[in-house]
């Protein structure tokens, strides 16, 4: 599993480059706040929303700290898609967030 740490995601950002994140935190952790134009998808819900994710692009998969979204990002790639892990989630965020 591909995998980056929260710091080198928000060298991304401050860059202003294009990526794709989803978030696969639940809905009560989203309401506090996202990275900026993330994909919310909670865990449980990956399996069989897949049409909503793209086999063509990357993916940035986050979470709280980087559990949740290693599972996902295992599954995904099972499935044939293009995810990369990233490790201490939302705790390691210090950017805007989009509510």
């Amino acid at each position: 599993m591909k995998q980056i740490d929260m710091k080198e995601l928000a060298k991304k950002v401050k860059n202003n480059e294009s990526f794709n994140v989803i978030d696969v935190r639940e809905d009560d952790e989203v309401v506090q706040g996202k990275i900026p134009g993330a994909k919310h998808i909670p865990l449980g819900e990956v399996p069989h929303r897949l049409d909503e994710i793209e086999k063509n692009k990357h993916y940035y998969m986050v979470c709280r700290s980087g559990g949740r979204s290693g599972r996902a990002s295992e599954f995904l790639e099972e499935q044939g898609y293009d995810v990369t892990n990233v490790d201490g989630g939302m705790l390691a965020w210090d950017g805007d967030v989009e509510k």
